[in-house]
């Protein structure tokens, strides 16, 4: 195996790996409403693909009225809930007022097309091991940029979900910002978009530098 194609399978290790930990975890976008009073708790969240925590950070400092609620890594009680599109009796009522549920549900989908593609390209790379199988690297390649689309769509997705939440008249979020599990999509994105793309070349047959090469490189015909 070729150095160069050593690498591409390391980094793609490296973006499976990010973009795992990025449908795992909930920390796709962080929210904060606004601080009105002192000796009080506000409330700020964060949430991923699958569901909502929120968590109760306690107010003693005046200047921090008129400011946003946070930040999201102060102490406090933190209250978790499944999204009731994926577990049915859940309390997820912020969740259903305050969010689009179909961009959520839609992002979910889309991570876990792109988690099969993953396994499929993987699988291929481990059939391509063995002597004589390097035509697995083409699938495996297609597999690959694949999953990266589905996850620069499903980032998408979400964007416009955090995006519609903060802009209804109903919220009470008034800044947001996206934390790092949105960050290991991007990563997986990147990586296993770019990485597909460059097991597609490897796969493809050699082109003769010259005209004349082809001829020359032929056997001879047996008379």
């Amino acid at each position: 195996m070729e150095t160069k194609t050593k690498i591409i399978f390391f980094v793609i290790m490296v973006g499976s790996v990010s973009m795992l930990t990025a449908v795992v975890t909930d920390h796709w976008a962080v929210l904060s409403p606004q601080v009105e009073n002192v000796n009080t708790t506000c409330e700020a969240a964060h949430f991923g693909l699958w569901r909502l925590c929120k968590k109760h950070i306690y107010i003693d400092k005046e200047e921090s009225i008129g400011k946003s609620c946070g930040p999201i890594s102060s102490p406090g009680e933190i209250n978790c809930s499944y999204f009731r599109h994926f577990t049915p009796g859940e309390d997820s009522e912020i969740f259903e007022v305050k969010t689009q549920r179909e961009y959520n549900i839609s992002a979910a989908a889309i991570a876990i097309f792109s988690l099969a593609f993953i396994i499929l390209g993987t699988l291929c790379v481990l059939g391509s091991l063995r002597k004589g199988k390097d035509y697995l690297y083409k699938p495996a390649g297609m597999f690959f940029a694949f999953a990266g689309l589905c996850a620069i769509i499903s980032v998408e997705v979400m964007r416009q979900s955090v995006k519609r939440m903060i802009e209804s008249e109903d919220t009470i979020w008034i800044e947001y910002y996206y934390s790092w599990s949105f960050a290991c999509a991007c990563t997986g994105f990147v990586l296993l978009f770019l990485c597909g793309i460059g097991l597609l070349l490897i796969s493809m047959p050699h082109i003769p530098r010259n005209p004349w090469e082809t001829c020359m490189d032929a056997e001879p015909e047996q008379m």
